[in-house]
């Protein structure tokens, strides 16, 4: 294969996934019926038939480096890996040890945040939970407690937004449990809490640039409709794209030459709340986000082979997306509540129970997640219960909401479910962000 083609029509190209735990499937599926050949790596062994029938998967990624034309690495902990393939020449997409670190140490990305000038709100990173009980009331305030590291999707319950403000409530939560979170969480953050708009700004970088356009998004992290119950990680979300805006400007952009340095290619993201006094980040993923990934390629017109392998060598270029808005909801199911490593009959109960379609030959919009296909029928794999990604996208979020849960009226799964409210932020959120000119 020659490198130096600028272009990948008619050009078939060899990717290889690399994973920790069933993230990227349904990249590397769309990557694969556009024709390209793909093969994935999964090292968590409770996902070994997560993705069986729809990708190639192989047990041992380092052997197969050398038949890739592409390596991507889709979450963090990759870092040095992915540094010590660049400087062979291999064309890779995924993180560096530098932006490993922002994601994971929260302290370091908020330092990193403020020595590039981008505001950052007063924190304290805290390994002690006696010492935590004893600065909050020593400073009596609204705090949000975030676990540091590389937290899994079950761990995201954790977090804990104070309601008080002197935060007695997170004081007696951290009396409760600090012998268990401990364990879970031993590095955490204390975040002072500012009320806004929350919305994350997040763009692809080819180690050089910033591709454009960048990424508006609006994750909707808890498990019931109105926002209530507790952090799932993310259960759906509403996007569009845009051109280089205020929040863009105000932090993503700033961080340009550490990310240059670092030499990082992938998607970057800054998760901010905004309100009328200012811009205040809170957190970087450095990595694909999921379900953001899938509801991404919603809205991007550019085939994602030839898009991946443009950025892995460095190629300016611009993205091709849709006007409008992309939602995606998450389809789920009992066994998502039961811890992942832990066998069990809820775990036991629904794997391999078949995922339905009434109309088979409608499958616009659906994204998988942790599935697997047996003899032409899709059916539930691993331990996760996080099943799918229903996607939409419209001129306006209305009918973006109509399109995607019309899509997700044609699935049948037993017990499944999901938010019926996603997207419905947007209505009061726009206008404020309208009146402080963030829009």
């Amino acid at each position: 294969m020659n490198n130096g083609t600028n272009t990948t029509e008619s050009m078939k190209l060899k990717f290889l996934f690399v994973s920790l735990e069933s993230l990227s499937g349904d990249l590397a599926w769309t990557i694969k019926k556009e024709g390209h050949d793909v093969k994935a790596y999964i090292k968590e062994k409770s996902d070994s038939d997560v993705y069986k029938g729809f990708i190639d998967k192989v047990e041992d990624w380092k052997a197969h480096v050398d038949y890739a034309d592409v390596v991507v690495f889709d979450d963090v902990e990759f870092g040095a890996e992915a540094e010590k393939l660049r400087k062979k020449g291999k064309l890779v997409v995924g993180g560096s040890i530098y932006t490993d670190r922002l994601e994971m140490d929260r302290d370091f990305g908020q330092n990193e945040m403020k020595r590039h000038g981008v505001p950052i709100l007063p924190h304290r990173h805290l390994s002690s939970y006696d010492e935590a009980i004893q600065f909050i009331k020593n400073n009596p305030a609204r705090y949000v407690f975030k676990p540091s590291g590389n937290i899994p999707s079950s761990g995201k319950g954790l977090l804990f937004i104070g309601q008080e403000e002197d935060s007695r409530d997170l004081i007696e939560m951290i009396e409760k449990n600090k012998d268990v979170w401990q364990k879970k969480a031993p590095v955490f953050v204390l975040q002072k809490f500012v009320q806004g708009v929350e919305m994350g700004v997040g763009a692809f970088f080819n180690g050089k640039d910033f591709i454009y356009p960048v990424n508006i998004n609006f994750e909707h992290k808890k498990l019931f409709p109105g926002n209530l119950g507790p952090f799932v990680g993310e259960m759906g979300t509403s996007m569009y794209w845009s051109k280089s805006n205020k929040v863009f400007q105000a932090t993503l952009e700033k961080m340009l030459p550490a990310l240059r340095e670092s030499g990082y290619v992938g998607y970057i993201d800054i998760n901010c709340i905004v309100n009328g006094s200012g811009i205040y980040p809170l957190e970087f993923t450095s990595r694909f986000g999921y379900p953001t990934i899938q509801i991404q390629q919603e809205g991007i017109i550019s085939p994602m082979g030839e898009f991946l392998y443009k950025l892995a060598k460095g190629e300016k270029f611009e993205l091709k997306t849709k006007h409008g808005f992309q939602i995606g909801v998450r389809i789920m199911i009992p066994s998502y509540f039961v811890p992942k490593r832990e066998a069990s009959d809820t775990i036991n109960t629904y794997r391999d129970l078949p995922i339905m379609f009434k109309n088979p030959r409608n499958m616009e919009g659906v994204h998988i997640e942790d599935i697997k296909m047996e003899n032409g029928v899709w059916r539930v794999a691993g331990v996760s219960g996080v099943l799918l990604v229903i996607t939409g996208s419209a001129r306006t979020v209305a009918e973006a909401r109509r399109k995607v849960y019309s899509r997700v009226a044609n699935i049948t799964v037993q017990n499944m479910f999901y938010r019926v409210d996603i997207g419905t932020r947007w209505f009061a959120d726009s206008d404020r962000l309208q009146t402080w000119g963030l829009l």
